[in-house]
């Protein structure tokens, strides 16, 4: 087994954090249209940003605890984070989500502070979008928007980046408006009549319509895409369930350490980074239990509250690979204020997924990360709270083994060894052995065929009378 001790070779984990670092800021949400200066496409300019949430429900601190996470998501945006400011209301203003009192206000804090960017903690209509942003006269966009931008910084492969386009040209389509009447309305039926003018008469098509238009058709090529990419990737794991490996996935909320732990239990290079959504592609290695039988370990995506539905949805190939491992290890940050609202949001998620299935959830490890960054009163509560849970600090291997013994008695084994000997006049054994097990050493003996392998159980069952003592 490779032990986390032993360094990984630089290649891809470093190599990543490197141009993790170089990386620009790109449109975040292109469309790919020929003439993109008359469609105000959203493209995300995230410099000096100030947040707003609604409180709706819950303790004051959970309102604070949402608008922490917004300013963390804003910060891996790539934004400095000015000011925060949280509205209680029963639910959002239909209008400017935050009614228009507090919009005015919201407005004198983005012309004290030379904000150019407002972001809201909730997914906000487009007529709320237009609403707030008449007021406050500087770009809003919402909480959504925000992830997907992330997403698309964050994209790699070219699965990664076809998910993430399909994800935002679903949310901008309905987000999508044109400058002046032009755009919005073109003559069309009785245009033929008097008056209409050069160009003007027959039904046409809106300039925005033909955005619409151009909009589906990329993403009806991305869907067709991504419908290709996961052929392949059903093949891989159907080698993979096939082989005599067991299947674990690493699953857990963004930034809990779970890329950190794939490499300290297998000793890969994943790429670390103490970031939001560091890891959009899911990453498998193989790894051994004490008893020798091999595992395979799968990084999932980080989830997040209100993972916005565009993304579950693109992503759905990627978060198969939950629905068909043996073994779940929740990943959770014992460091985190909240570690069981995270715990919450997962299992949401993950629900989500299994239920399309129609199949049980695979059995699931709680593993507190992090310990070594959490305080004695924290873990304590936590100990209380998740009394099943392994505590583990990826970074400095406390608990690791522990870790290990707990997901090999939650994966029984599927084969055993055994050392027989078979007589020779039973010949369709010692070919079911060889076909079906994984034979260690052979020798021809005077009673007859003696066998050391590992066999799936019901066949160690059928040799138990030949056992060598």
């Amino acid at each position: 087994m490779t032990h986390p001790e032993h360094p990984a070779t630089p290649s891809t984990g470093e190599l990543a954090l490197e141009d993790r670092a170089s990386l620009r800021r790109v449109a975040g949400l292109s469309t790919e249209l020929t003439d993109v200066t008359e469609v105000e496409y959203r493209q995300l300019r995230l410099e000096r940003v100030v947040l707003v949430g609604v409180w709706t429900e819950g303790s004051a601190a959970d309102a604070d605890a949402s608008l922490t996470e917004l300013a963390a998501l804003a910060e891996t945006a790539g934004s400095e984070v000015l000011e925060g400011l949280i509205q209680r209301r029963d639910k959002p203003d239909p209008s400017t989500y935050i009614g228009s009192g507090k919009a005015q206000e919201l407005r004198e804090i983005v012309l004290a502070t030379g904000a150019d960017t407002v972001i809201c903690d909730g997914e906000l209509s487009p007529a709320q979008l237009n609403s707030l942003e008449k007021v406050v006269k500087v770009k809003v966009i919402d909480r959504t928007a925000l992830i997907l931008d992330i997403f698309a910084q964050h994209a790699t492969s070219r699965e990664g980046k076809a998910q993430v386009s399909l994800a935002q040209m679903e949310y901008m389509l309905p987000r999508l408006r044109g400058w002046g009447e032009s755009m919005s309305r073109q003559a069309g039926g009785r245009a033929g009549g008097a008056g209409g003018g050069v160009g003007t008469r027959g039904p046409g098509e809106t300039k925005i319509e033909t955005d619409r238009r151009r909009i589906r058709e990329r993403m009806a090529k991305l869907r067709r895409e991504i419908r290709d990419m996961k052929k392949i990737r059903d093949t891989q794991r159907s080698r993979r369930l096939s082989s005599d490996a067991a299947s674990v996935a690493i699953v857990g909320y963004t930034n809990a350490g779970k890329s950190s732990l794939l490499n300290a239990l297998t000793g890969a290079g994943v790429l670390v980074e103490n970031a939001l959504f560091a890891t959009l592609e899911p990453t498998t290695r193989r790894g051994e239990f004490d008893d020798g039988r091999p595992f395979v370990l799968t990084d999932t995506v980080g989830f997040v509250r209100h993972l916005p539905t565009q993304l579950v949805e693109a992503f759905r190939s990627t978060l198969e690979e939950v629905v068909d491992a043996d073994l779940l290890v929740h990943v959770v940050d014992g460091s985190d204020d909240h570690p069981l609202a995270q715990i919450n949001a997962v299992r949401q998620v993950v629900n989500d997924v299994v239920a399309e299935y129609d199949i049980a959830p695979p059995p699931e490890l709680l593993v507190v990360n992090k310990i070594d960054a959490a305080t004695d009163l924290g873990l304590a509560t936590l100990r209380r709270a998740l009394p099943d849970a392994v505590f583990v600090s990826a970074h400095t291997g406390d608990g690791l083994d522990r870790l290990r013994a707990r997901m090999a008695e939650m994966i029984p084994p599927t084969d055993a060894t055994v050392d027989v000997t078979i007589p020779y006049d039973r010949g369709e054994l010692v070919a079911r052995v060889h076909a079906e097990g994984r034979v260690d050493a052979t020798e021809h003996t005077a009673d007859g065929t003696r066998i050391k392998a590992r066999v799936p159980m019901a066949l160690a069952a059928n040799l138990s009378e030949f056992a060598t003592f």
